[in-house]
């Protein structure tokens, strides 16, 4: 291990491996490789982390998997261009908020095989993660707050306690991938799971598309979807209501000067917080 560490300080190394080295502790002289962007420190038995690692300002990938940490080590939250972190198969029982605001790049981040009973709400800082897998743990709720991660391509929540799932989940735009399996779901959002049938049914090569006309009282179910006027996405019952002014002139070409009301709908205040577009919400008593 001693002679990894001295080659790459001489070599002022951008990568270095460090797993599966029998590693208790983690040698404080690797803070003085400035210029490291990745750090491999799994499958060793690692309970905590030196705070002089805050001084890897450019590290963007750390795994940390298969160790004996019990907690997310506080100095994580000091890594601010982290964009991959693999916590997998440690003891960590829960995710501290202000480490999680500190890593407001990150990408992906793995939590498999740990005893997390839950996700903070401040997990909405984490806006440009696209990969979230805590498989195997012990959650028993997700926050609301995952809505917000609206880059999240892939989640997977398997082997774990969750009865629900939060309604606000499909505010994620870009979610294929949902992994469910071994929890205690009794049932699924109903606009999510409508919403991701409807994208599905788009594409005329998925299996959604070809197994729908199966089931004739679904479809006519779906029939009554429409398109957010903004992304152009689809939903089935919920949305915003709202209006743009158009142009008589420009739309009918008669020689008018008014304008008029046009009734539009927005999928979700994401879309409709957006900059840029001419829409206005309706307001109701």
């Amino acid at each position: 291990m001693t002679e990894s560490v001295v080659r790459a300080l001489y070599g002022n190394a951008t990568s270095l491996n460090l797993g599966s080295k029998k590693l208790n502790v983690v040698p404080k002289c690797v803070s003085r490789l400035p210029n490291l962007s990745v750090l491999l420190l799994n499958n060793n038995s690692i309970s905590a982390l030196p705070a002089e690692l805050r001084c890897l300002k450019h590290l963007v990938e750390l795994n940390l998997g298969n160790n004996a940490l019990k907690e997310v080590p506080a100095v994580l939250g000091h890594l601010e261009s982290l964009k991959k972190l693999y916590l997998f198969s440690n003891q960590i029982t829960a995710v501290p908020p202000d480490v999680i605001d500190g890593l407001q790049k990150l990408v992906v981040l793995n939590l498999n095989h740990n005893k997390i009973r839950r996700l903070p709400p401040e997990i909405k800082s984490l806006t440009r993660l696209r990969h979230l897998s805590v498989l195997d743990n012990k959650l028993e709720e997700v926050p609301a707050e995952l809505g917000h991660l609206t880059c999240l391509t892939e989640i997977n929540f398997t082997s774990n306690n969750l009865p629900s799932l939060p309604m606000q989940l499909y505010q994620c735009k870009k979610l294929t991938k949902l992994h469910l399996a071994r929890n205690k779901l009794t049932s699924l959002p109903e606009e999510l799971v409508a919403r991701f049938v409807l994208k599905e049914d788009r594409n005329r090569s998925s299996l959604v598309h070809r197994t729908l006309p199966h089931y004739p009282t679904l479809s006519e179910l779906l029939s009554n979807g429409s398109c957010c006027a903004l992304c152009l996405n689809p939903f089935l019952t919920t949305w915003l209501e709202c209006v743009h002014f158009v142009s008589v002139r420009k739309e009918t070409k008669m020689r008018s000067s008014k304008t008029i009301p046009v009734r539009a709908l927005l999928c979700s205040y994401k879309c409709f917080n957006t900059d840029g577009h001419s829409y206005y919400g309706v307001a109701t008593r």
